[in-house]
């Protein structure tokens, strides 16, 4: 029987107390938007770290600290930083909930509690591939750097600045991220990038007040026509973005990464009676994947303006406000999308004003990297199936830090299942889910160190 075999036995093993002591994790509250529980969890994390002998501690930060943790066991062998976030979303509505979020329980095969998923219980399935590692060989196949953030939830304000200060003892080969969900088969999935965001509101105004629309109709400027006609002006009834310069930069996908995507699984119809659709947004042509992958968007996320409330009233209002993001590939920058947005806007609505708000870069990882085809037969040999593999994904994560200030190749390996309802009451994680995610992090240590 190989070293690995063993692991998994012993996985398979201690599956009940796993089970019981990630419910006991859980069941300490780390919301980082009220800043509850925040650093009791992270001392946890810190205590436990040091049990398994890492040189572990907390990085203070402006707001909510890190957890860092280093154990290296052979300098020969590579070195793999581990990033998760300790933090998680505020509970509301707690009369959603079919059991208190902070009391897990365990129904219909799976643990439900606040955080399950989304982290916590993901990462702390990579501690448990480390301390099993540890039980049966006494050692660990490669070097491990553990890395915890408590600000996730609130948008990574520090971790930009916390990876610039603390370069020397972020050095690792390559970062992995388990974090969100499998394919809504199951099956899993390794993932190379993710797309960056820049928001931004559209503010227009008319009158110094509200006025009413027969008396001033014609005569005082409507400042939803005027959002509605710059709008116009921003996106093509086909669906072009026609902001000036806006996507010259994009960095068209690669052969490897084209194949990739058109090997993901898709029941288009099915996603499209789902949603509710007779037709999937323009331009037409192009392929499902590629709209999340390889092409910015631009999109209206809300639009508000005069009255909205029963019957009628006829006012004029004095001002709208559009707000709006645009989902960024490689190379865009949230700075050169709000430059090409300003320019724009001064040149179709002069009397417009763009307010900035918050950005993140996209991140990339070429997927012939060395390191994927270690990931590939790790996922195999814990999971049994081939992983599909996804150039990048739809939504923003902060794994720039990694690729373009840490400078290292960084992907997702998602250990939930994909109905996990993160950020949502139920919350949840398939105990199967969980187990075999402990088995892929004991996989992945194991195939690094050969």
């Amino acid at each position: 029987m190989s070293q690995i075999d063993e692991i998994f036995d012993y996985i398979k093993e201690n599956e009940e107390s796993y089970v019981a002591r990630v419910m006991e994790y859980v069941s300490h509250p780390s919301i980082s938007a009220h800043n509850i529980g925040i650093r009791e969890v992270a001392g946890m994390l810190v205590h436990y770290l040091k049990g398994l002998d890492f040189d572990a501690k907390l990085i203070e930060t402006p707001g909510h600290p890190f957890v860092l943790g280093h154990r290296t066991v052979d300098p020969s062998k590579p070195t793999v930083l581990l990033y998760g976030h300790y933090d998680v979303q505020p509970p509301d509505p707690l009369e959603a909930w079919v059991s208190p979020p902070f009391e897990p329980e365990v129904r219909d095969g799976r643990i439900w509690a606040r955080g399950i998923g989304d982290n916590k219980g993901q990462h702390f399935a990579q501690l448990l591939a480390i301390e099993a590692h540890l039980k049966v060989t006494g050692t660990l196949p490669c070097n491990i750097i553990f890395c915890l953030e408590g600000e996730e939830e609130i948008g990574s304000p520090q971790i930009a600045d916390f990876v610039r200060n603390h370069m020397d003892e972020l050095q690792a080969d390559l970062v992995v991220t388990s974090d969100g969900p499998l394919h809504e088969t199951g099956q899993p999935v390794i993932t190379f990038g993710v797309r960056g965001v820049a928001s931004f509101d559209l503010v227009a105004k008319g009158a110094s007040r509200d006025v009413h629309s027969g008396n001033f109709g014609g005569v005082v400027p409507n400042p939803i026509w005027t959002l509605v006609q710059l709008l116009a002006t921003m996106k093509d009834a086909d669906g072009n973005i026609t902001v000036e310069g806006i996507t010259e930069p994009v960095i068209p996908a690669t052969n490897l990464e084209l194949d990739a995507a058109s090997r993901l699984p898709l029941d288009l119809p099915e996603v499209m009676k789902d949603l509710g659709l007779e037709a999937l947004d323009g331009p037409l042509d192009r392929p499902y994947w590629d709209r999340l992958m390889f092409h910015p968007t631009l999109t209206i996320n809300g639009f508000h303006g005069g009255y909205g409330g029963p019957g009628s009233k006829t006012v004029l209002p004095n001002e709208a406000i559009a707000k709006c993001d645009v989902r960024l590939v490689e190379p865009l920058t949230p700075d050169h999308v709000f430059e090409r947005i300003e320019a724009h806007v001064a040149k179709h609505a002069p009397n417009v004003e763009v307010v900035r708000h918050n950005g993140m870069l996209p991140s990339k990882t070429p997927m012939d990297t060395p390191f994927a085809a270690t990931l590939i037969k790790a996922v195999e040999r814990a999971r049994g199936v081939e992983p599909l593999l996804y150039p990048t994904v739809g939504g923003s994560l902060p794994d720039y830090v990694w690729t373009k200030i840490l400078k290292k190749p960084a992907f997702v390996v998602p250990y939930a299942n994909a109905d996990e309802a993160n950020h949502a009451p139920n919350e949840n994680l398939e105990v199967v889910r969980f187990i075999d995610g402990i088995r892929t992090g004991a996989s992945l240590l194991f195939e690094l160190g050969q």
